[in-house]
């Protein structure tokens, strides 16, 4: 039996608040297994055309690939940002009964209702 895929979604969120907001839904909706939330990270980036400096957090949330487009909406329906990072890794060399335990949490694909 081959192991199941799984990816890492890295996302920035503006607060602990809607970090735990966007992990909560995250998880109850069956979308990720697990969310990570990384209360503190630095972000410097150029947007429309300006160079930023901001405390952010992060999460790290594991699903799977067939999960992925409803993790993204999810994202982007809770998100305060205008264009939230949404960065999928897929993992090589996980452990597989932690693989195998992401994707039995994985609930199907039933939107984002």
């Amino acid at each position: 039996m081959s192991t199941p895929e799984v990816l890492v979604v890295l996302c920035t969120v503006s607060s602990d608040q809607e970090g735990r907001t966007i992990a909560g839904a995250l998880v109850e909706r069956g979308q990720a297994a697990c969310v990570n939330l990384i209360p503190q990270v630095r972000s410097i980036f150029r947007w429309k055309g300006e160079v930023c400096d901001e405390a952010e957090g992060l999460l790290i949330v594991k699903t799977t690939p067939a999960m992925l487009e409803n993790v993204r909406q999810t994202i982007r329906d809770l998100h305060s940002y205008e264009l939230p990072e949404i960065l999928a890794i897929p993992v090589a060399g996980g452990d597989p009964a932690y693989i195998d335990w992401v994707a039995g949490e994985i609930g199907p694909v039933t939107g984002t209702s």
